[in-house]
């Protein structure tokens, strides 16, 4: 991974590219994520600055700096249901930063609370066959990361309380009454707002002006795949734009739709928000590389992982804020009473080594809005 640098913001940003709001809490988790990590026998060990976090890779604890005052009582249960597969870095990152959320609460895996974590791999089979599994252990909370994962939840139970995380549109999805009063048994945290989606195309302009088409990978199987479709479906004819999904049901089907487009010239993706693009993201990146396609993406990680550039709330951040929610049901609240946030914060970040190999030259407006730019 290359060089990179961060460049320091001096005035209050709104949600949209080169604006940057009020974080949610006070640990910084894009840190976290962007952290160079190194394994060793048995442990990763992730460099934040002059701090290091230990997670020991059989039930990822996490060791801090200061002790938690454990709770007292009875040991209680955590279900966790998970879209990634469990040796990936990202998801062993979201696990962490809820762990540390639950640790700084008083909440101490294996003491005072058990966490039952299920890894769905980004297969809808798998949610529905673990959500029953998790369900039959009669947990006091779950936490949800997709919302297939929510919707299976429900149908198994509706007094069970659900805490979701980067979940789009829980409302239109028939998740929850409002934002403001769920009004059921799930609340938590949403992701990227359906409108900001149009972003990716305006940035994918921007930083690549030639591009008359773009591939848009998206997942047909949850709303949320064509909620963003629609999304830029609404600003292409302004920019010049003509959209061609590709679904992203498994890799041989991305593989496909990618090398097809890439036979006409001007191209470029779009990859939208959900669990099955982080799932084959190395296969997308390695991809938009041999077929020299510009690539703009929901996730930080595509950038840093060698895509050219990402804008979008930051997807860890949701997981430690989950452990306050999490927190507060196993006191007695109720997920009815909690309202969910939505993200306060939008990153974008740009890699320039993926531009030079693409023939690209950032403009300058890019750059002075990046958060972070990787050289």
């Amino acid at each position: 991974m290359g060089h990179k640098q961060t460049h320091a913001l001096q005035h209050d940003r709104t949600a949209k590219p080169g604006h940057r709001p009020a974080d949610w809490g006070v640990v910084t988790f894009p840190t976290l994520r962007r952290a160079r990590s190194r394994w060793g026998a048995g442990q990763m060990v992730i460099e934040i600055g002059r701090r290091q976090f230990i997670l020991a890779l059989g039930g990822v604890a996490v060791a801090w700096p200061l002790a938690a005052r454990a709770q007292s009582g009875p040991m209680r249960r955590v279900g966790m249901l998970m879209s990634l597969a469990a040796d990936d870095p990202e998801a062993k990152l979201f696990v962490a930063a809820f762990i540390q959320g639950l640790q700084q609460l008083g909440w101490i895996d294996g003491r005072n609370v058990r966490i039952d974590t299920r890894w769905g791999a980004g297969d809808a089979d798998r949610y529905r066959i673990y959500a029953a599994e998790l369900v039959a252990l009669a947990p006091d909370v779950v936490l949800a990361t997709t919302s297939s994962m929510v919707l299976a939840f429900q149908q198994l139970s509706r007094s069970m309380p659900i805490v979701f995380v980067n979940i789009i549109d829980p409302v239109g999805g028939g998740m929850i009454a409002s934002l403001a009063r769920p009004g059921g048994n799930a609340t938590g945290f949403t992701g990227m707002e359906y409108g900001n989606s149009g972003k990716w195309l305006e940035l994918l302009k921007e930083i690549a002006p030639h591009v008359t088409r773009a591939a848009v990978l998206r997942d047909p199987g949850v709303a949320a795949g064509s909620g963003q479709f629609g999304a830029l479906q609404a600003v292409a004819p302004s920019l010049g734009i003509e959209l061609n999904p590709i679904d992203l049901r498994d890799a041989g089907e991305i593989e496909r739709g990618i090398t097809a487009f890439a036979q006409s010239s001007n191209g470029g993706l779009i990859v939208t928000g959900s669990a099955l693009a982080q799932v084959h993201r190395e296969l997308i990146i390695a991809l938009a590389a041999r077929y020299r396609l510009p690539a703009v993406s929901r996730y930080p990680v595509f950038v840093t992982d060698g895509g050219l550039i990402s804008y979008g709330p930051d997807p860890i951040d949701p997981y430690r804020h989950a452990a306050d929610y999490v927190d507060r049901i196993l006191k007695g609240e109720k997920p009815a009473d909690l309202p969910v946030q939505a993200p306060t914060r939008y990153e974008l970040l740009v890699n320039l080594k993926t531009a030079k190999a693409l023939g690209l030259t950032v403009p300058q407006s890019i750059l002075a809005r990046a958060d972070e730019v990787i050289e």
